[in-house]
């Protein structure tokens, strides 16, 4: 008999644990639907600007026709800009497993768009998702360089090109230290910059030569402003 008070505690403590709630089961059933609301954001987003993007290389990119898509863009990317900040700031960055490659490009390319202020809020937990192998370090290079350009700085990978109204043209954005670029986009998983730049549309020639001087120049004039 001087073992029933342990049986019963053994009893109760067993029932207990059955009765807990499984934490990691209600976080997951607690998340919303990100692939239904991601691809929604996709297709809002991204769709309006390959139009936006196609009628500038047809209107020209400063024409009216190019100016209306670009205002119907922004539109859409101001309502998946307030969407999207509210889920991150309530659940958190989601991992590839559960959204994909599209779903975190998605993401990244919401954040892309908005203000600089919007992308260094978010940078720290982009840089926490890619430690959890939550996010590609390339999608995080890609935001790291949109935030040195509006910055007014050199870029790091390489990854951000600019129009230029002077020239009527696109062109990459000054690099820090052009010469080392492949290799630091080749530590994220990136190809060189030639191969980059001619997956574009329209296509751009990699002329280390000029990045140099282009980076040189740009530098100079930053340091004279100061």
């Amino acid at each position: 008999m001087r073992f029933l008070p342990l049986f019963f505690v053994l009893f109760i403590t067993s029932c207990s644990a059955q009765h807990q709630p499984d934490q990691s089961a209600s976080t997951e059933i607690n998340q919303p639907d990100w692939v239904s609301i991601l691809d929604t954001m996709w297709n809002v987003e991204q769709l309006p600007i390959r139009r936006r993007d196609s009628i500038g290389r047809a209107d020209g990119f400063e024409s009216e026709t190019y100016k209306k898509q670009d205002e119907i863009y922004h539109k859409n990317h101001d309502i998946n800009e307030a969407k999207l900040t509210a889920l991150l700031d309530e659940y958190g960055w989601p991992g590839e497993a559960i959204i994909g490659e599209r779903g975190s490009v998605t993401i990244c390319n919401v954040i892309q768009h908005s203000p600089n202020e919007v992308r260094l809020k978010y940078l720290p937990m982009m840089r926490e998702a890619v430690k959890m192998k939550k996010l590609s370090p390339w999608l995080l290079g890609r935001t790291e360089d949109r935030i040195a350009t509006e910055a007014g700085k050199p870029q790091i990978y390489g990854g951000q090109v600019k129009y230029y109204p002077e020239t009527k043209s696109f062109d990459v954005w000054p690099i820090l230290d052009p010469e080392n670029v492949d290799a630091r986009r080749a530590e994220i998983g990136l190809e060189p910059m030639a191969e980059f730049l001619k997956t574009r549309r329209p296509p751009l020639e990699w002329d280390l030569e000029a990045q140099i001087k282009r980076t040189e120049a740009f530098l100079k004039a930053a340091k004279q402003k100061d």
